[in-house]
């Protein structure tokens, strides 16, 4: 199995919806685009993402919206060291469609007394939802590492949420673990470095911003 030597995870820059949460009554959550802020910002991140990458190949797996893909584009990698490939399972978590923002904010106060893992939104998913469908993505992830050819190098561009579910799943962290980590910021990465031993470690950790409370000693 030619397991790659980095799988790298990205969030998108900043979108308007980032900035201007009454835009989900307008556009589709999945047409938005990156705001003049969030091109720089992976613009800076594509800079760091062609020194570590060098001259090696890359397999990239985006999301199917708008602001991945203009994510993945400002990163100015060379076509001809990538393959890419659109993945709708790293979409972002579905709250609905037509988005009315006061709805969304009451069931985002919901969410945050109920658990972000737990909590389903009305004609969306729950974070346990996502955290399948992500699985799902990495079973089929592993198996193309069967190939003899596969490159050195993964690159995921993603979203915050499913970043975090992602690493959840991979490093088989607890429900109670993944409640207590903050997303990472725009264009922000992190790094799955595959070591001596043979295992992956996450080259930086995900801010807390509270302790975990497990509820038994899987915690």
């Amino acid at each position: 199995m030619a397991r790659p030597r980095r799988i790298v995870l990205v969030r998108h820059g900043e979108s308007t919806g980032n900035v201007d949460d009454t835009v989900y009554e307008r556009v589709p959550d999945h047409a938005l685009a990156l705001t003049e802020r969030g091109r720089r910002q992976a613009e800076e991140t594509g800079k760091r993402l062609r020194e570590v990458f060098g001259r090696e190949r890359v397999s990239v797996y985006v999301s199917p919206y708008r602001r991945t893909h203009e994510t993945l584009s400002a990163f100015h990698l060379d076509p001809e060291l990538i393959r890419v490939r659109e993945e709708p399972r790293l979409r972002e978590q579905d709250w609905g469609n037509w988005q009315d923002c006061d709805d969304v904010r009451l069931q985002k106060s919901y969410r945050d007394a109920y658990g972000h893992f737990f909590y389903r939104f009305a004609q969306g998913e729950s974070g346990a939802d996502v955290y399948d469908r992500v699985g799902g993505f990495l079973e089929s992830l592993f198996r193309s590492f069967e190939a003899p050819d596969h490159p050195p190098n993964v690159l995921l561009v993603t979203h915050g949420l499913a970043m975090r579910l992602f690493c959840m799943r991979w490093f088989h962290w607890t429900v109670a673990e993944f409640e207590s980590l903050a997303n990472p910021g725009n264009a922000e990465m992190r790094m799955l470095v595959l070591g001596d031993d043979g295992k992956y470690a996450l080259d930086r950790p995900f801010e807390h911003w509270r302790d975990p409370e497990p509820y038994g000693i899987t915690g």
